[in-house]
């Protein structure tokens, strides 16, 4: 890894996030440097969706070169259902497959607009993205994979729902309809 220029972190750490920023930074202001692959989501799921990014990528500046990825499972499936398939059943599995085909498209490059932020400008690429590899889009990263869901997040999402539900009328006198 220290041949090829890694950027490791803790992510966890706050200094590690200054510092992995700056480093990057640097590394996108030399230009003999190669280009920087990031994968922002930060973990895999099932094929079907895109996760949010986290915005780390996006606030640096520079170009980004947005690639989507997509496996085919017609021959062998390389995702890893952790909840369902042991290591030891998934290994057995991929190294049994067929093949283990995987669709990958190189798109048009993309930078920040000026009135964007760094969480638009990722939502942004990752609806590019989504939309060529033919996956919807989540609002949430791949934490929820791992911990419980926040009770902030809860409340925002319940306190949307009502507000939707009052909005068009199906609450009056105190009775839903």
């Amino acid at each position: 890894m220290q041949t090829s220029q890694h950027v490791l972190f803790e992510r966890s750490e706050m200094k590690d996030r200054h510092l992995v920023r700056k480093r990057i930074r640097e590394h996108i202001a030399d230009k003999a440097k190669l280009p920087i692959l990031i994968f922002p989501e930060g973990t895999c799921i099932n094929n079907t969706s895109v996760m949010m990014f986290k915005k780390g990528s996006f606030e640096v500046g520079g170009i980004i070169h947005p690639v989507a990825i997509k496996y085919d499972p017609r021959f062998g499936d390389a995702f890893w259902n952790s909840t369902k398939y042991s290591m030891m059943t998934y290994i057995f599995n991929v190294l049994t497959s067929w093949a283990i085909v995987c669709n990958v498209w190189y798109l048009p490059p993309m930078v920040k607009e000026e009135e964007e932020d760094a969480v638009h400008f990722a939502n942004r690429v990752k609806a590019v993205i989504a939309a060529r590899g033919g996956m919807s889009v989540l609002p949430w990263d791949g934490g929820l994979k791992r911990k419980k869901v926040k009770e902030s997040f809860k409340e925002e999402q319940q306190k949307k729902y009502c507000q939707l539900v009052t909005e068009n009328g199906f609450v009056g006198n105190g009775n839903v309809y």
